[in-house]
């Protein structure tokens, strides 16, 4: 599952785009066998124990109860139960990419990264495999070997969406935004509905002050209506572009889902100041900020900016 959570900035810019990132690939894991897909997390826990239990020397249920607990966010968990996989039985490719996985959800990227090369080695065109050390590299900032084991997943799947996506965001960190659309843009051929593909365009866009973003971002929030960050990078754009009641009514839209974005309230306030010279409202935005989070500087620096101009 790919996670969202842009906090671009204009008006009081600050750039997260690598923790975001980093939030936005993390690793899937599988929740269990086909048999038990119709059960609780909970109740997959229970049954597979069980046949841990009944069968202590068959590696399989101690391989998917360890991608359970991965998946349960328990790292350490799975760990144990996939490195007794592996003693059993030592010569499955899927037993190593698992124990990759565990490994990068507790933050050791270096055993991680050990046991992904194991899983090569007994399985050189593991597309599984790749793709996570794709991950792996993109984490540690080295785009070249992120995109060469990208690129081996997608010569062997060339449609496979999370490679394809992976690389443009790859792309787009390298500054490279000429490839990252032409990817985004065949992400979306492949996948019409796949609504963090048009956000990241409209994001590219927005960054560029180019029109094209506000199709891209509607798009985006037509897919996913409670999708805050697009709702806000689309604020912005309204706001480059110089259409101030669009960017005042996006803003509002986002304090409807989350009354307490700081962002969007700081925005409107900039906006009652700037735009409409409405101080006193202006003010009472900023003040809502502050209550919120006294630390937002902008905030502060822009209520006494509002204050003088209110006296003048």
């Amino acid at each position: 599952m790919f996670f969202y959570s842009y906090m671009k900035a204009r008006i009081y810019r600050h750039s997260c785009n690598w923790l975001l990132a980093c939030a936005l690939f993390c690793f899937a894991a599988c929740s269990g066998t086909d048999d038990m897909s119709q059960l609780t997390p909970d109740e997959q826990l229970v049954e597979l124990s069980a046949q841990v239990r009944h069968h202590p020397r068959r590696s399989e249920p101690l391989y998917q109860r360890g991608k359970l607990y991965t998946s349960m966010g328990r790292g350490n968990d799975a760990i144990v139960d996939l490195r007794k996989a592996i003693k059993l039985k030592g010569d499955v490719p899927e037993y190593y990419t698992a124990l990759g996985d565990a490994y990068f959800t507790t933050g050791n990227v270096g055993e991680s990264y050990q046991a992904l090369r194991k899983a090569l080695e007994l399985d050189p065109d593991n597309t599984e495999a790749h793709l996570k050390m794709g991950e792996i590299a993109f984490y540690s900032r080295d785009y070249d070997r992120a995109l060469e084991s990208l690129s081996k997943v997608t010569a062997v799947e060339r449609d496979n969406r999370t490679a394809l996506f992976m690389k443009a965001f790859v792309y787009k960190e390298k500054g490279d935004t000429v490839n990252a659309v032409q990817l985004f843009r065949r992400v979306i051929d492949l996948y019409p509905d796949y609504e963090p593909a048009y956000e990241e365009i409209g994001l590219i866009y927005a960054d560029q002050r180019n029109p094209l973003g506000v199709d891209y971002l509607t798009t985006a929030i037509q897919l996913d209506s409670t999708n805050v960050n697009a709702r806000y990078a689309l604020g912005l754009l309204y706001q480059d572009l110089e259409d101030a009641l669009k960017a005042e009514a996006m803003y509002r839209s986002i304090l409807a889902i989350d009354p307490q974005n700081t962002n969007a309230l700081h925005n409107l306030g900039y906006m009652e100041m700037i735009y409409f010279e409405d101080y006193e409202r202006a003010v009472l935005y900023f003040d809502s900020v502050l209550a919120i989070d006294p630390a937002f500087e902008q905030a502060v620096v822009n209520r006494n900016l509002a204050i003088s101009l209110k006296k003048k």
